[in-house]
């Protein structure tokens, strides 16, 4: 049961706006995918948006993991009121902090549907504290996610130019569609400049409409960049410390169309006419 609290930030919830939900999914590794989704979400912050990543995956290179948020401090510890909810979500600067959904799946601890119910509520009350709200996240192997409520999200997948990725790329957009059914996907490219983003993209997207009966949309894409790796290595975000970089600039693109497009309701179709910028 949620307490008092909880439920008053239920009846706020309910009173706002269909909450801004990024869901990104990737073909890379955790360790790349890892790097964009906290330069985006500090680019987010950056740009004056309260943003909280959500960590819903279970591996031990997890975005959580690389920021240090110990194990036990998890939204299921919430569903299960043996934490706050202030205990569970970690501030890393004024407009940008993280959580994590659970350390273990929530059915190995014989969590019944009514749990199931109340951990998304709990995602929920969490989301509405947040302008916008980004999430790590991965199929489980019955094709669905730790959350059902990531259903109802924008699902946006990162691919780079290696031909591998893109196979992994093509087959979780397969994989998605099979149980969600027609419904729009966001792409991000990483590594590569904004014409061979294109050309990935256009690609896939062609294959994607043709096979799938699915639509892509174009998010953005990220420039390989030494000053992307010098900013890692220094433990910062880039728009922090090469705010003048091309990756910054990629960055800052990018989060600016997703601002934008949370406007109109996080509508992808609305997202293609924004265009896809080539070069920054």
């Amino acid at each position: 049961m949620v307490n008092c609290d909880q439920a008053e930030g239920l009846r706020r919830m309910l009173e706002m706006p269909k909450l801004k939900v990024l869901t990104f999914l990737s073909a890379l590794p955790d360790s790349d995918s890892n790097g964009m989704l906290i330069n985006l979400s500090a680019t987010l912050a950056n740009r004056g948006k309260n943003t909280l990543m959500v960590d819903a995956k279970l591996t031990d290179s997890s975005l959580s993991a690389w920021l240090n948020l110990k194990s036990d401090q998890t939204l299921l510890e919430v569903a299960r009121q043996q934490r706050t909810m202030d205990a569970v979500i970690k501030q890393i600067s004024p407009r940008l902090s993280i959580t994590k959904v659970a350390h273990v799946m929530p059915k190995n601890l014989g969590l019944p549907q009514s749990g199931y119910r109340e951990l998304s509520k709990v995602f929920d009350l969490a989301a509405s504290r947040s302008d916008l709200v980004v999430v790590d996240c991965a199929l489980n192997a019955d094709d669905t996610f730790l959350l059902s409520s990531f259903d109802e999200s924008e699902l946006i997948i990162q691919v780079s130019a290696d031909s591998k990725t893109i196979t992994n790329a093509y087959a979780l957009i397969k994989r998605l569609s099979n149980r969600l059914g027609r419904r729009n996907y966001g792409i991000v490219v990483s590594g590569v400049d904004g014409e061979q983003a294109q050309k990935i993209f256009s690609n896939l997207s062609v294959t994607a409409r043709r096979y799938l009966a699915v639509d892509l949309n174009f998010v953005g894409f990220v420039p390989a960049d030494v000053h992307l790796v010098r900013a890692t290595e220094s433990g910062r975000a880039v728009i922090d410390a090469f705010p003048l970089s091309k990756a910054a600039n990629a960055f800052v693109r990018m989060a600016e169309k997703l601002v934008s497009t949370a406007s109109q309701g996080f509508r992808f179709d609305a997202m293609s006419q924004l265009g896809a910028p080539l070069e920054y």
